[in-house]
């Protein structure tokens, strides 16, 4: 999947980018789709060739963000007469095959929702993207360093719409009726704390297991605080697991296991659809903590009672694993955008742009509760959870992708099954790298 271009390619994807890093010098290639000026309308001068209709896919759920999309694109189609944008939002856990299964029948969406890392650098090699020739007001609209993530030597493939650092979403109301004065800070604390939730009748921490990839996230974060900023990127460009780390952060899942942090069910438990999913439960006080990305409130707020924010929903980030070689201030993370496929008209390059201004940028934040990339819309950040997760990420020593995007989509699912089979009982720490290096092993 990664053969041909492992090594460079991976090196210029961002792999743990210092956050102070500009990548907005790089423009990228040409395309007879890219580049161009826009009006804060999305533009129109290329609606005179006629009629155009855009396939749109995002992975939205039903809520304001979903909204958000829908009058954005109501916005656009206004400005833009002759230009029609047909969405189809699909369910994050489907998204990947259904989006792999397109683009290899050469049927992809015209612009679709791109998660970066492995997974994109294996659809530039297969010819399956457009390079996007950002103007100085597309780069004026992005705050340094985001244009990385979904960069590859210094080539733009994908616009990202808004930060996503990781950390753990908490009910204030829980934590103050445990006796639990101020978020916890090492892994002993984040220990301590979950026996006093359980005390007071409350599953301490929320996972959607039966999803994989939000389970593999603790070990993501374990093995962020074990490995030094090196390693991580000795494997991204190896993709080799060799290091003792690996294997310590394996290890330190399977002792905080030890104290029962999780919801009973926790292996069945989808993440994000339903009452009864791992945000469900936080939104409905059944459960008082989730590990998860920067779109939670927003995912939250649609499962609460009134659907409306969870007004005590707080944020702190992973904690320190006493000992690890890891930055303790480095963060998991990544910048959800879009791409636009090969064949793709100028209109869907023109509709990215409109995404970007400032005005857009503006009601995309307050509808996913969410970090906006637009440094000028980052003003309607109001929600506190929001406003911890940027201040911490702003401060943060460096940022890696998200494990299962930045090694492959292949790499990615080994280690994310592995992970599953460890918190069901089935595995080990020593299992978990194992099967990643052998799906590494296989391309």
């Amino acid at each position: 999947m990664m053969k041909r271009t492992r090594v460079a390619a991976i090196a210029a994807l961002g792999l743990g980018v210092a956050l102070a890093a500009s990548a907005c010098s790089s423009g990228g290639g040409s395309s007879s789709a890219s580049g161009g000026g826009s009006s804060a309308a999305g533009g129109s001068s290329s609606a005179a060739a006629g009629p155009v209709t855009l396939t749109f896919w995002n992975n939205a759920t039903p809520g304001p963000g979903l909204t958000y999309y829908q009058n954005a694109i109501k916005a656009f189609e206004s400005a833009n007469p002759g230009v029609t944008i047909k969405m189809q939002n699909i369910q994050n856990e489907d998204y990947d095959g259904k989006l792999q299964t397109a683009l290899n029948s050469n049927t992809a969406p015209d612009i679709f929702f791109q998660r970066g890392g492995g997974k994109e650098l294996a659809m530039v090699n297969a010819n399956q993207l457009q390079t996007l020739n950002l103007t100085a007001a597309d780069k004026a609209n992005v705050i340094p360093g985001a244009l990385a993530a979904d960069s590859i030597n210094g080539t733009v493939y994908g616009i990202p719409l808004d930060a996503n650092p990781e950390g753990i979403y908490y009910s204030k109301d829980l934590f103050t009726k445990a006796g639990i004065t101020t978020p916890p800070t090492t892994i002993p604390e984040l220990e301590a704390d979950v026996a006093k939730l359980k005390t007071s009748g409350v599953a301490p921490i929320a996972v959607g297991a039966k999803d994989a990839w939000p389970a593999a996230h603790w070990y993501y974060n374990f093995a962020l605080r074990e490995c030094s900023q090196a390693t991580m990127n000795t494997a991204g460009t190896s993709l080799k697991f060799t290091d003792p780390c690996w294997t310590k952060a394996g290890d330190d899942l399977t002792a905080f296991l030890k104290v029962n942090p999780f919801q009973t069910g926790f292996i069945t438990t989808a993440a994000q659809v339903g009452a009864g999913s791992s945000a469900g439960l936080v939104a409905n006080h059944k459960a008082a903590m989730e590990l998860m990305g920067a779109w939670d409130p927003g995912v939250i707020a649609s499962l609460t009672p009134n659907q409306k924010a969870l007004p005590d929903l707080g944020w702190f980030p992973f904690p320190s694993v006493p000992g690890g070689a890891g930055d303790p201030t480095a963060m998991m993370g990544g910048f959800d955008g879009f791409s636009l496929s090969k064949n793709a008209p100028p209109q869907a390059w023109k509709f990215l742009e409109f995404l970007l201004t400032t005005p857009q940028q503006e009601a995309y934040a307050k509808a996913f509760v969410t970090i906006p990339v637009n440094s000028a819309a980052q003003s309607v950040v109001s929600d506190p959870s929001a406003v911890a997760a940027k201040d911490a990420f702003n401060k943060a020593g460096y940022t890696m992708q998200f494990l299962d995007t930045q090694y492959g989509q292949n790499v990615g699912n080994a280690m994310n099954a592995a992970v599953v089979n460890l918190l069901a009982g089935k595995g080990t720490a020593a299992g978990i790298v194992s099967a990643t290096s052998e799906a590494a092993a296989k391309g």
